[in-house]
Order: C-alpha cells, then sequence, then structure tokens
C-alpha cells in the first residue's frame, strides 16, 4: 500500500495498528486494518525501506500516528544490504 492510500485509510480511521518492522538489514512499516497487514510501498509498487528506526518513526508520525509497534527480533544491524 503506497503512501497516498495509506494517508487516507489512517484520515478514515480505518488503521488499527502501525508496526516498525527491521529484518536482517532493512526496515520496513505494516500497518493493519483488521487481522491482515499490509506493507509499506513505494509508488512503483516496491518495498518502502528506511536505514534507521527513526526516519522510520518519522515517516509514521508524518502519517498522523502516534503509537507504533517495533519488531526487532529478526534485526541484524551490522548486516550488510543486499541489492537484488
Amino acid at each position: 500500500m503506497n503512501e497516498k492510500i495509506l494517508r487516507a485509510l489512517v484520515e478514515a480511521g480505518a488503521i488499527k495498528k502501525i508496526k516498525i518492522t527491521a529484518e536482517g538489514s532493512i526496515i520496513f512499516v505494516e500497518a493493519y486494518t483488521g487481522a491482515e497487514a499490509k506493507t509499506a510501498e513505494t509508488m512503483k509498487g516496491k518495498l518502502k525501506t528506511w536505514s534507521t528506526l527513526d526516519a522510520a518513526a518519522k515517516w509514521v508520525r508524518a502519517l498522523g500516528i502516534g503509537r507504533v509497534y517495533v519488531d526487532l527480533t529478526k534485526w541484524q544491524p551490522e548486516q550488510k544490504k543486499l541489492d537484488i
């Protein structure tokens, strides 16, 4: 889901939970409208990623969301990112 759609869902009150997830070397955002999670995507439909937790948190806060869950269980900050 791209930022435009996510912003509209936030304004409509449809987002129930936001989770910032760090896996390996990437950090991404998941939005829940119910039980199903949708990841934030770029306008081109690719996974939107951040290089730092604070950058992801600032982006979420700019959407108007003040509470997030953070999952760091699979985070490897020293791992190099693989560009595929």
